[in-house]
């Protein structure tokens, strides 16, 4: 019987479907792993392929590549270096589960299915996979390890049975998408299940973008006494080899140096930084191009492109209209010298002449209206994809959450675009944001240090400039108060009365109700964009495009 284990835990970035390459990055891991003396190391959930995996899995043909990665990789563990645990795809008597197979001494020695399978919010394990029965624990060199898949500890049961069969250490390989804040909850359900079994525990996590969703690390072990041992990094790929000792007490994880926490609006625009980095790079894009306007939104996209790609791979365009002001012109100007982003003026007052002389027939003595002022925008989302299609870039749209949830967006024209970083994140964010990045430089960011805009971006009144003299205000609630609104609706479920009885005024509340519920359709027809609350438009919430019910509130 052993009394000594090195465990090495791979926080890695799997590219979703690159068998190949994942494989290959978990043979880069193992090779680490067995040059630091490691007799084991563990891989995130579905590892082989990338999670969530969604339909690829019903394709008869992904599922034997995916078996095919895996036993090569178990063949290569004959070499006496360190066994492996990889997530993958396994398929029995016709059932197809979200499984982790142990690879050790040149086979697969064994593999454990996912119990619990996820139907809620991001997830539909249940529509792909069949549950796998109660797992019990894997003997493992001399050690009996309690191996889980993601959900499977969310809930005590799973934990209990392996604990009550014999299990010394609890370890469970994830798939956990970023929310703000997740973390608090990730550690305080592990302390539960340390608690409750008298086991250490070992959460590990992936990280990467994965089209909506954003995987952040963070992996962690807790000991049986609770303390934590391990705190790996948010955000960055890492190999971190973790020496274990059995004692009187059972098995112990020795103390590491901890991972710094890092602040909400860093989590919050890192989060940003990764997604769109994934997206545009696993999907072979040369840059983006976006419109910069001289408001927050854009401004604050830039950042975030230069951060995340670099300042060369950022095309910056200013579309200006004869509503549009000189401080605009000014401040775009001067995000894009910030930035060190490449940027261009194309004025669309000529392409509005042309919409106006063409459509002056049809529309006859009817005075200018909402209308023309879709025309201008529709104008520059034309003027970004044909800059888009000429030279490959993808166009990164711009808009928040705020906007979309009360339909204040163009469908056709600012709403044009392939990936959307503020997709999920409200106006009173953007500001916080915009004002972290201005005193910050993110870690990994590949963006300039000091200010990215200049301060009158962030102060002065939001307008879209379509007409004279325009603000947001005049047609939305003070961001503040909307936003709170919001929340409660989107986040919450929360209802009038609720809202009112929180301090909201009972019109105000009925006419975001009516926003909302009218723009459903615009939703539906946004680009994808990077995931930051727990209910982000998309898989999140789902709600039918023709709905009665907001009447029987109004």
């Amino acid at each position: 019987m052993t009394d000594r284990l090195r465990i090495a835990l791979a926080q890695i970035n799997p590219h979703e479907g690159a068998l190949d390459r994942n494989a290959d990055r978990i043979r880069a891991a193992r090779a680490e792993a067995a040059a630091a003396g490691a007799q084991l190391l563990v891989t995130p959930e579905f590892s082989i392929a990338g999670y969530p995996p969604e339909d690829l899995v019903l394709k008869p043909a992904f599922v034997e590549a995916c078996t095919a990665r895996i036993e090569a990789l178990a063949a290569e563990t004959a070499d006496g270096g360190p066994g492996l645990v990889v997530g993958g795809p396994w398929r029995e008597g016709g059932r197809l589960h979200n499984a982790l197979f142990v690879l050790d001494g040149g086979k697969v020695v064994a593999r454990r299915a996912k119990h619990e399978l996820p139907n809620y919010g991001v997830f539909d394990d249940k529509r792909v996979f069949t549950a796998g029965p109660a797992p019990g624990p894997v003997m493992f060199r001399g050690v009996r390890l309690g191996l889980m898949v993601c959900e499977d500890w969310w809930f005590p049961a799973v934990s209990e049975t392996l604990q009550e069969s014999g299990a010394e250490i609890l370890i469970s390989i994830n798939g956990s998408p970023f929310e703000a804040a997740k973390q608090d909850l990730r550690v305080q359900l592990a302390v539960s299940r340390v608690v409750e079994t008298g086991l250490p525990f070992v959460f590990l996590n992936q990280v990467c973008g994965q089209d909506e969703l954003v995987f952040e690390g963070a992996s962690f072990v807790l000991n049986a006494d609770r303390a934590l041992a391990v705190q790996m990094p948010m955000f960055e790929e890492q190999v971190a080899v973790t020496d274990w000792t059995r004692g009187a007490a059972g098995w112990a994880c020795a103390p590491r140096p901890l991972a710094p926490p890092v602040p909400r609006p860093e989590q919050i625009y890192r989060a940003m930084m990764l997604g769109l980095r994934d997206y545009v790079d696993k999907n072979g894009f040369p840059g983006v191009v976006l419109g910069l306007s001289g408001g927050i939104d854009s401004a604050l996209s830039a950042a975030v492109a230069a951060d995340a790609l670099g300042p060369d791979r950022v095309r910056a365009v200013m579309m200006p209209s004869p509503y549009t002001s000189a401080g605009s012109l000014e401040d775009a100007e001067e995000c894009a010298r910030l930035l060190g982003i490449r940027y261009e003026n194309i004025p669309i007052a000529p392409a509005m002449a042309a919409f106006g002389a063409m459509l002056a027939p049809a529309f006859g003595n009817r005075p200018p209206d909402i209308t023309e002022e879709n025309i201008q925008s529709r104008i520059r989302g034309v003027t970004l994809m044909a800059l888009s299609n000429k030279f490959g870039d993808m166009l990164l749209t711009t808009g928040n959450k705020s906007e979309m949830s009360t339909g204040y967006a163009t469908l056709y024209g600012d709403m044009c675009g392939g990936y959307s970083v503020l997709k999920d994140v409200w106006k009173m964010t953007v500001f916080e944001l915009s004002r972290w990045r201005n005193a910050n430089r993110p870690p990994d960011a590949k963006g300039p240090a000091g200010l990215v805009m200049p301060d009158r971006v962030i102060t002065k009144p939001p307008s879209a400039e379509l007409k004279p003299d325009q603000k947001d205000q005049d047609t939305l609630p003070p961001y503040e108060v909307l936003d709170a609104i919001l929340e409660g609706l989107v986040e919450k479920e929360q209802g009038v009365d609720a809202l009112v009885a929180e301090g909201h005024d009972r019109a105000t509340v009925l006419r975001v109700w009516r926003m909302l519920d009218r723009a459903e359709y615009k939703r539906r027809q946004a680009p994808p964009g990077v995931k930051i609350t727990p209910r982000a438009f998309g898989r999140d919430r789902r709600y039918p495009l023709t709905n009665g019910f907001s009447a029987l509130v109004g």
